[in-house]
């Protein structure tokens, strides 16, 4: 039987569940630049350095293992990150990615007459994966590209099922304290769960930062999510991590696919996280040559939020932020526009090794100097 596809409305006795047609499908970063001899792809926040040597011979090794299913419960990964962070084994949930934890957790709290809180300038899956639910959406304003507590506490009801805070955030690379987030999770609602998603946990510097895990580990509304595609390099293996309260594991447990993380993204991700030497690694050399090429950038103008991720966001001016892009696409640097976050005037700029931030600030030199 063939099936034939068209731009035409599927029948209206044929349609997927509410909330489907009002997503806009999610849109990854650019990764070619037609025309340039040389592509510096600095739009979807990869490590320039790659993954541990370890991982990648770890993924190696199981070439030879491929008809044999994986460990569905993820036993040796769930052990190796609990005795690398100092958790509860039982308390983590491993992911297809952290995006598909997030879109399990969304399924599994959210529905029709449900709302999702998420900030203004927050990762775009949050609002998918409540429309996806069925549920509604709420943005929460953000006060100087920050989250703002006290407005993602107002924007709660009593229908409000989940609330989705990336910190550090992006794409704007902004950090809240500790200190902050404990009252939130303390003053939501008491139907409402709480998900810290700490994907760029790693990069952060700052002293008496938590991504979420010793919020998560005093309290039964609060999830952390982290992610093996960021700093551990892994992106091509989509692999994430989830540490929860049990109720929520059991939960997750029951209705997540068998066998949702494949044999050589488990083996990979058990060397990555042992090799805490090589993370150090990329964190002290991504802090360095992110302060440099924002103050670079500074002395050309263009002004970037302080960031705490592997990314910068500069402000070009609303007026000439697409003419930014299409002037470093030309030299092969593929960046990221913003505009579909509320950010029309700005470029999101991964934090490359020292030839592309090097390569960044000339050609933004230039830019500004035209």
């Amino acid at each position: 039987m063939t099936f034939q596809t068209s731009d035409a409305a599927a029948p209206s006795a044929i349609a997927p569940q509410p909330g489907i047609l009002e997503i806009e499908p999610y849109v990854g970063g650019e990764s070619g630049a037609p025309g340039a001899n040389r592509v510096i792809k600095l739009s979807s926040n990869e490590n320039p350095l790659g993954c541990s040597p370890a991982a990648q011979a770890a993924f190696a090794e199981c070439a030879g293992q491929l008809a044999i299913y994986p460990d569905g419960a993820h036993v040796r990964l769930r052990e190796t990150i609990a005795r690398a962070q100092g958790l509860e084994a039982d308390r983590i949930v491993c992911g297809n990615g952290s995006d598909e934890l997030l879109a399990l957790l969304a399924q599994g709290y959210a529905g029709p007459g449900d709302e999702v809180v998420h900030c203004a300038h927050g990762f775009a899956l949050y609002r998918i994966n409540a429309l996806a639910n069925g549920a509604t959406p709420v943005c929460a304003p953000e006060r100087d590209l920050t989250t703002d507590v006290d407005a993602v506490l107002e924007a709660c009801t009593e229908r409000t099922r989940l609330v989705f805070i990336a910190n550090p955030n992006n794409p704007t690379g902004t950090l809240v304290g500790r200190e902050a987030l404990e009252r939130l999770a303390d003053a939501l609602p008491e139907r409402t769960l709480l998900v810290l998603d700490g994907a760029y946990a790693e990069y952060v510097r700052d002293a008496g930062y938590d991504a979420g895990a010793e919020i998560a580990r005093e309290r039964e509304n609060v999830v952390m999510t982290r992610t093996f595609s960021k700093i551990h390099g892994l992106a091509a293996l989509r692999l994430g991590w989830m540490y929860a309260p049990r109720h929520v594991v059991d939960a997750l447990g029951r209705f997540r696919a068998p066998f949702n993380v494949n044999a050589p993204a488990l083996a990979a991700g058990e060397a990555a996280m042992r090799d805490q030497e090589y993370v150090e690694r990329c964190a002290t050399l991504n802090e360095a040559w992110r302060d440099w090429l924002v103050k670079r950038l500074a002395e050309n103008g263009i002004s970037c939020t302080p960031s705490h991720g592997n990314f910068i966001l500069a402000e070009f001016g609303e007026g000439r932020a697409g003419a930014a892009d299409a002037f470093l696409k030309a030299r092969g640097l593929i960046g990221r526009k913003t505009a579909s976050y509320g950010l029309p005037g700005h470029l999101r700029l991964t934090v490359g090794d020292e030839t592309a931030c090097r390569a960044v600030a000339e050609a933004v030199n230039a830019f500004t100097s035209q």
